[in-house]
């Protein structure tokens, strides 16, 4: 097999794939105090940014949160959270989610219509303008994703989603054919910015894959692994496309990872294999095992049951129950 056969993909894209902004909750709305918008959906992601003038993210389980002029602040649910002028604002809490903003309202236009003022609040003092994209964000492959971030994240003015931010605002204040489908990508571009911007924090306490693409030796070897998790992976055979021996990938992995090359193979093909299990109700479990690089599908089952608690048919049934629920 060569490398040069394979399509690059990175830990973080691979993960952030499926969360996507197609169509997604989006909103824009102009503010003067007092006002608390209070999002009742509790969205896997809710990407929160301000234009022009301030206010606070007040969320169930953290602190609440200052949110000034091109500051970005990413929610994750389910909880819920209030966007409000002041902590302790006096202003009667304005539910906002899904029901309130759908196509048969009006679609976009009627998406930047929650509480809004409209012409009356250009230009007052306090007057603050919201943009907020609610994102969709199931499966197993996302909720990786989704589990290694904290409930509240901010990212400052002045980094790489400032040039997104001037897209969406010039966007937003017009009405143009097929202004959601470009709505959906500036957000999408907005997300993964605010992300990366904190994934690189030293403080943001990122994962250990994180840093780890980046080294040349670990990250290819990562690389390799998610273009073709099916392939049949050794540490000799990662070491060789990588240029090293195997005893220095496979520490060099260990060090930077926290776990071996095949048990991170292993943790990453049970990932995949649950979001087909689900996504794929006709694929039997011999299907789902061939996807994902395993001829056998008792030796499948065996290494499912280890790393996910429970035998494929089970996992398939609660999984499927719960989403019917």
């Amino acid at each position: 097999m060569s490398s040069s056969n394979l399509v690059e993909m990175d830990v973080f894209s691979d993960l952030i794939r499926r969360v996507r902004a197609h169509g997604s909750l989006f909103g824009t709305s102009t503010l003067s105090p007092p006002w608390a918008l209070h999002f009742v959906d509790g969205a896997p992601l809710t990407l929160c940014t301000v234009l022009s003038g301030a206010g606070w993210i007040v969320s169930e389980h953290h602190p609440p949160e200052p949110l000034r002029a091109r500051e970005t602040i990413v929610v994750r649910g389910p909880a819920t959270f209030t966007f409000v002028d002041e902590v302790d604002t006096r202003a009667e809490p304005v539910a906002y989610g899904e029901h309130c903003a759908t196509s048969e309202q009006g679609g976009t236009r009627h998406r930047r219509g929650w509480n809004d003022r409209g012409e009356n609040t250009r230009g007052i003092p306090g007057a603050t303008t919201l943009i907020v994209g609610a994102y969709p964000a199931s499966g197993e492959i996302s909720r990786r994703l989704l589990d290694v971030l904290p409930v509240v994240l901010r990212v400052d003015a002045g980094g790489t989603a400032d040039p997104v931010l001037d897209h969406l605002a010039a966007e937003v204040a017009v009405d143009t054919p097929g202004q959601q489908v470009v709505l959906d990508r500036l957000l999408d571009w907005m997300l993964v910015c605010t992300l990366r911007e904190w994934f690189d924090r030293p403080d943001s306490g990122s994962p250990p894959w994180w840093a780890a693409q980046r080294d040349p030796v670990v990250g290819g070897a990562l690389r390799l692994l998610h273009a073709d998790p099916a392939a049949p992976w050794t540490v000799a055979g990662l070491a060789e496309h990588t240029a090293v021996s195997r005893s220095t990938l496979a520490k060099r992995f260990a060090d930077l990872v926290g776990e071996p090359p095949l048990t991170y193979l292993t943790r990453w093909r049970m990932t995949l294999a649950a979001e087909l299990l689900v996504e794929q109700q006709t694929a039997t479990i011999a299907d789902v095992a061939r996807k994902v690089g395993y001829s056998d599908p008792f030796g499948f089952s065996a290494a499912f049951k280890r790393v996910r608690g429970a035998n494929p048919s089970e996992f398939r049934r609660k999984a499927t129950t719960a989403g019917q629920s």
